[in-house]
């Protein structure tokens, strides 16, 4: 649940500020990197837990982004260029460490690469519960600012919502909620896609709907862990794989409805 709502959160904030309805962190290599970061911890650093190679390795890509960018996460197309780079090394070496070195090992990291919620323990809930309630008091000050985001940069400045400090903090925050959820669930697609997208049908509103992306990546997360426990056919399956096969039907929804709007 908490992950869920981790992955929601860092989804809305990353599309309202970048104005990108296709976007979310995944877009920064966070995912890759966290992958790479958990290939790298098997191969040199058996005795690390998984989650702690995930952190490291999001958190260097989400490094490796900002260093290229050169002006951090304020120029939003920098950031999406500088981070399909750095997912595309991170891949990379993910799949260097799988096929040279870890081949018996593979299908255990593989089953991470994708995003699972076995083996976890309260140990992990408390782990991303920190990291929400540390975003919660930034997320209460930002909403105002990403309200006025919605108006564009330069009449959100006027206002007093400085547009390129609040990018700034809001992907701050996004990537840090997302590496959270990384590191205690892997990798899990498309939730932080999707999420964002439902929370505005249902309130029918443009804005970030931070409480509503939230409360329906938890239920996301919920419902897939419920099908692979549930559904015979899917049983034993990582979450991951169920998220990213209803993600890929939800973003070819988004492709076509935005290319409809290129046409209208």
């Amino acid at each position: 649940i908490l992950a869920g709502a981790a992955f929601g959160l860092s989804g809305s904030l990353f599309q309202t500020v970048t104005r990108n309805p296709l976007g979310s962190p995944d877009v920064l290599g966070l995912a890759a990197g966290a992958g790479a970061g958990v290939a790298v911890v098997s191969l040199f650093a058996t005795g690390l837990p998984a989650p702690i190679g995930a952190l490291a390795g999001a958190g260097v890509a989400i490094g490796l982004v900002a260093i290229a960018t050169g002006s951090g996460f304020s120029s939003t197309s920098r950031v999406i260029i500088a981070g399909i780079a750095v997912a595309a090394m991170a891949t990379a070496v993910t799949q260097f460490v799988v096929t040279a070195t870890l081949r018996d090992e593979a299908g255990r990291l593989a089953a991470y690469l994708v995003g699972s919620l076995n083996a976890r323990d309260l140990g992990h809930a408390g782990l991303i519960g920190m990291a929400l309630l540390v975003a919660l008091p930034l997320l209460i000050a930002l909403n105002p600012r990403l309200q006025l985001m919605e108006l564009g940069d330069e009449l959100a400045t006027s206002l007093g919502g400085n547009a390129t400090t609040t990018r700034t903090w809001a992907i701050v925050v996004s990537l840090m909620l997302a590496a959270m959820a990384v590191a205690v669930a892997g990798p899990i697609a498309f939730i932080a896609l999707m999420s964002p997208h439902a929370a505005r049908m249902l309130a029918r509103s443009s804005g970030p709907n931070l409480l509503a992306s939230a409360l329906i990546g938890a239920v996301l997360m919920v419902l897939a862990d419920l099908s692979v426990q549930q559904v015979p056919v899917l049983d034993g399956l990582p979450v991951g794989i169920i998220t990213a096969g209803f993600g890929g039907v939800f973003l070819g929804y988004l492709l076509l409805r935005e290319f409809r709007k290129g046409q209208a």
